[in-house]
């Protein structure tokens, strides 16, 4: 899915052989005083690094994730990490359940306890698992139909909670907006334990995974790439990354929010206009696992490279600043 150019894997080749010779058989690490670098100090008795990293969760940070993982193992071979998608949800679940070393999330961690359900951040602290939010990218969920539909040039954010909101009568196109054919909308997205799914629902239709189910649903956004691709009168909506890479089998559809219609890009989703569907990614490195040297490394390496990965996934880098908070908050973690 990855191929960065030839230039750049030069360049962070080189920078994970440097955070890997850095780290040693005693752990010793620097403390930044300022915050501007996580290299661990190096010294003398530099070791290769070895053992087994596993990260879970988000379908929409996999790409940035598998991308880092590859190019960490090809500088560190005696590293083995391993990269999954079971939705953001279910990459939480596994986290605190101490079965992974991080999640990859497109929302925070719900941190708010409900009648009956407890939170992911309490099931977390039950069973001890610590962790830190480190943001790493910029996202825009997109809404995509099949390049065959003709009539759909922009929707609403009350078209679009029409069509998927729970109780939603809309069965055909005509439904959603007169004039338009009367032929059955096929509808395609993320499930329940997807972040994609939850940060949908809750700012078109108001509340996180109100919805209704009576769609094709996946974990694998490239499953509902080639869903959407396969039917004419598909829609569906996933992250902007998954658009990029199947622009030729897809067709992006501008959302008006109230100012009027606006297709995210890499420039509508860093400025902020594309609303309201723009959002940050994280990833959830646990605490525990950071005590490892070669896990401390690969999270190290993930900051310090994040942004060629990201332009080179279709992601959008995050400001300077909040980059920066995270390698504070991943450099606060590490002393």
């Amino acid at each position: 899915m990855f191929h960065p150019r030839q230039a750049r894997i030069g360049a962070l080749l080189a920078t994970a052989l440097i955070v890997a010779g850095a780290c040693t058989t005693s752990g010793a690490t620097s403390k930044p005083t300022d915050g501007a670098s996580l290299t661990p100090a190096p010294t003398a008795a530099a070791s290769p690094l070895g053992g087994a990293i596993a990260i879970d969760g988000s379908s929409t940070v996999y790409p940035i994730s598998e991308a880092v993982a590859e190019e960490f193992q090809n500088a560190n071979p005696g590293v083995k990490v391993t990269a999954a998608f079971s939705g953001t949800g279910g990459g939480f679940k596994k986290l605190c359940a101490g079965e992974t070393d991080m999640n990859d999330a497109s929302r925070p961690i719900k941190t708010e306890d409900k009648p009956g359900a407890k939170s992911e951040a309490t099931l977390c602290k039950e069973a001890g698992i610590e962790y830190v939010e480190l943001e790493v990218a910029l996202d825009g969920l997109s809404v995509l139909v099949n390049p065959q539909n003709s009539w759909v040039d922009c929707l609403t954010t009350a078209e679009l909670k029409k069509i998927w909101d729970t109780g939603s009568t809309v069965a055909t196109w005509a439904d959603v907006r007169a004039g338009w054919p009367a032929d059955p909308i096929k509808l395609f997205g993320p499930g329940a334990d997807s972040g994609t799914f939850d940060y949908f629902t809750e700012v078109i239709n108001g509340k996180a995974k109100q919805s209704r189910s009576d769609y094709t649903q996946s974990e694998d956004d490239n499953a509902l790439v080639i869903g959407i691709a396969g039917d004419k009168n598909a829609l569906g909506y996933f992250g902007f990354a998954y658009f990029e890479e199947n622009q030729d089998k897809l067709k992006l559809v501008p959302v008006d929010s109230g100012t009027g219609c606006v297709a995210p890009s890499n420039q509508t989703i860093a400025d902020g206009t594309y609303q309201p569907l723009s959002r940050p990614l994280f990833i959830y490195p646990s605490t525990r696992a950071l005590e490892r040297p070669e896990f401390a490394a690969f999270v190290q390496y993930y900051l310090e490279n994040v942004n060629g990965f990201v332009d080179e996934v279709g992601y959008i880098e995050i400001p300077a600043d909040r980059l920066q908070a995270s390698k504070d908050a991943l450099g606060s973690a590490l002393q």
